[in-house]
């Protein structure tokens, strides 16, 4: 045992444990104080996203300056009625529009009820200042307009509220109903595995505490960083967040606890049993907590600010769930000693030298995999390749009606206005042309297929710029707008060089771009750096190519099985974020049982040869690990319980990814592969040179531990 593992033990000795506890008070005392200020950092603007230098983002930055008293943004009222309006809903539209004037900016007024083509609809656009749409005022302004459009509607009318102001506001509802609801449907989720797994009352309260104090921890040193250093934080990110410090937590939680459980058959007590316990499990729970982390930080080269802070964010929380429980689980463990395990104690047995007895069902997999290691990769790779093909059930074009798992009043609301007005009507693209060029570049716009209508334009008040608005036929929220806004910019910028083509669409328009350019540039990082990490743990070159080929491999059945599973949910379509997400996920935290595994046999290895020793790491580490990737995904399915399309996709994405990779993958492919190419595996470190002791045969290994 090396000096730094009996000094990174320390917290699980008798007087260690003491300052370990004391330090995570303190920690405590600093989580739950800035932990639950991390809502109030957070933002889920468009712009906030995106670089400085994107072109809708300077569209807004024009705007501040030459159009600073725009009358705010729009709150849409949509009324309609099929057959046609009557009098009656245009005298109650008419007392709507008064009613709904005291929430307008002041010095702004409520244009007249802009009737629809076909004579069935009629829409309100109220100005609503910054001031009563910020976070604390939207919900009483929403309620305000609501009551007042309720109040008086006729018999008949439907109506609904939509636009911006209410799209944004439903969004951050969503967020807002779950902030505690998500950490307490995760903390049962894991209570429960916890529960089946060790069957202990008591006992899953130490992990679940550990890494609940984890989490409010890594919420608080985000706050921290987003309000001192302006890193871009939406609610995404956060909720992603308490998730994998859950996730990954308890994995270390299972790793340490399972190697003390064994050891307290083998010492007297529990400070003995933990002076072995932990020093042994803290290569392997380091490697995988590091090889997370550098992952994740690749993400800061990322374009888009918000996947960019996604990987501090996560880094932050994987770091906070491996110190818990480094420091404070073992604290906790040796200050409840054995009983902790209650009802099934592990008695103490001076005859107890070996391993853990061996497992039936991981002594037959390895009997398998060992009997015909070519048939079994060769087999699970093309079962793996196989289902890559439900990739083809994924598709572009997330509109903004497919947001949401379900359909909140701003959808319903797009979505009555669009069957009876242009369907861009709620969210304009705006062109910011200068003086001089106006009229050629109106003209421009107008010739532009998809183009459904231009409202008057506007000149900002030293003359120098003019805001043209123009209404897309399609939904702004998809695909087929985007392309629109494309055509748009080469249209215009053929004629006013230096106008900015900005709005809801266009900025939809260069994330998706600035989305296209991450994917192409991180997931290649990524893999290096993975690759690199992995160089290092196994001190050779081949080992990691197979285990690179694996993982990409892994993703991609990962994709495909998630392709048939949100075709048969209905959220099939998706965005480069869930691509990028899922791929950087699964590859960081999959990779782990891959290097718990192969960590294993290269220890096993060396003293009784590869085969025996890929065999027995198998036999060995199966359950845990097994364990350990159920939690996983069972922690990411808890993102199912949010009502956002995007979460529901990465934990679907990332549930069956870590599945894959735990019971096909890392239990089939990987011994099963490293086997057929044998010792070269290894190359070229020594193990590559020769076995180090006489093969067993694979009927034996049930036998010995």
């Amino acid at each position: 045992m090396s000096h730094w593992q009996r000094a990174a033990a320390a917290a699980g000795t008798r007087l260690g444990k003491w300052p370990a506890l004391a330090a995570w008070v303190l920690l405590a005392f600093v989580g739950v104080t800035l932990g639950g200020r991390l809502d109030s950092v957070t933002t889920d603007e468009q712009t906030a996203w995106l670089p400085g230098d994107a072109e809708s983002t300077r569209a807004v930055a024009l705007a501040e300056t030459a159009f600073p008293d725009d009358g705010g943004e729009p709150l849409i009222v949509v009324y309609a009625r099929p057959g046609g309006i009557t009098e009656t809903d245009t005298a109650a539209v008419a007392s709507d529009l008064t009613a709904l004037s005291t929430l307008a900016a002041p010095g702004s007024d409520v244009p007249p009820p802009i009737p629809s083509d076909d004579g069935e609809a009629l829409m309100l656009v109220v100005p609503v200042p910054p001031e009563a749409i910020a976070e604390d005022a939207v919900d009483v302004t929403l309620a305000a307009a609501k009551e007042a459009v309720a109040a008086g509607l006729p018999a008949g009318l439907d109506a609904k509220l939509t636009g911006p102001v209410a799209g944004e506001a439903d969004f951050g509802a969503a967020f807002d109903a779950l902030d505690g609801a998500l950490m307490a449907v995760t903390a049962g989720v894991v209570a429960i595995l916890l529960l089946i797994t060790y069957r202990s009352p008591l006992l899953l309260l130490l992990p679940l505490g550990s890494v609940a104090l984890a989490s409010q921890l890594s919420n608080a040193i985000v706050y921290l960083l987003a309000k001192t250093t302006g890193m871009v934080v939406n609610p995404q990110n956060s909720g992603i967040l308490t998730v994998l410090v859950f996730g990954v937590g308890t994995d270390y939680a299972l790793l340490l606890i399972s190697r003390y459980r064994e050891e307290l058959r083998r010492h007297p007590d529990a400070y003995s049993a933990m002076r072995v316990a932990l020093p042994r499990s803290l290569p392997a729970i380091l490697a995988s907590a590091g090889t997370v982390v550098l992952a994740m930080l690749v993400l800061v080269f990322a374009d888009l600010n918000s996947t960019a802070s996604l990987g501090p964010v996560a880094a932050i929380g994987v770091a906070c769930g491996m110190l818990a429980m480094v420091t404070l689980l073992p604290a906790l463990l040796v200050l409840c000693g054995r009983r902790v395990f209650w009802p099934l104690v592990p008695a103490y047995d001076p005859a107890h030298q070996g391993g853990a007895a061996p497992s039936r069902l991981w002594s037959g997999v390895a009997r398998f995999v060992g009997s015909r290691p070519r048939t079994v990769w060769i087999t699970t790779a093309l079962g793996l390749a196989a289902l890559t093909i439900g990739v083809t059930s994924l598709s572009g074009g997330l509109g903004s009606g497919d947001v949401f798992t379900t359909k909140p009043d701003s959808v319903r609301g797009q979505e009555l206005l669009a069957v009876h007005y242009p369907a861009g009507a709620s969210q304009p693209v705006e062109i910011y042309v200068p003086a001089g060029q106006a009229t050629a570049a109106s003209a421009a716009v107008e010739g532009t297929p998809g183009v459904a209508d231009m409202l008057e334009a506007e000149t900002s008040a030293d003359g120098s710029w003019v805001r043209l608005s123009a209404l897309l036929a399609d939904d702004p929220g998809g695909t087929a707008a985007e392309n629109v806004v494309l055509r748009i910019r080469s249209n215009v910028h053929g004629v006013a060089p230096d106008s900015l083509v900005g709005g809801t669409t266009a900025s939809n328009l260069d994330i998706d771009e600035t989305m296209d350019h991450d994917l192409a540039l991180v997931i290649p990082l990524v893999l290096l750096v993975v690759g690199l990490v992995l160089v290092v743990l196994l001190r050779a070159v081949v080992a990691p190519l197979l285990l690179l080929a694996s993982v990409v491999l892994s993703f991609g059945s990962a994709l495909g099985g998630t392709g048939l599973l949100l075709k048969a949910l209905g959220h099939n379509k998706i965005d480069g974020t869930m691509v990028l997400m899922g791929f950087l996920f699964l590859v960081a935290l999959g990779v782990d049982y891959t290097i718990f595994l192969m960590s294993r046999a290269r220890e096993e290895a060396a003293v009784h040869g590869h085969r025996d020793g890929m065999l027995r790491a198998l036999t060995t580490t199966g359950g845990v690990i097994t364990s350990a990737g159920i939690v996983l995904a069972a922690t990411f399915c808890v993102l199912a319980v949010m009502p956002v399309v995007f979460m529901l996709q990465i934990g679907v994405v990332v549930a069956v990814g870590v599945l894959l990779d735990t019971l096909v993958v890392r239990s089939l492919l990987v011994p099963a592969l490293s086997l057929d190419v044998g010792r070269a595996t290894w190359w070229p470190g020594r193990l590559a040179r020769g076995d180090r002791a006489p093969a067993t045969p694979v009927r034996e290994l049930s036998r010995t531990g």
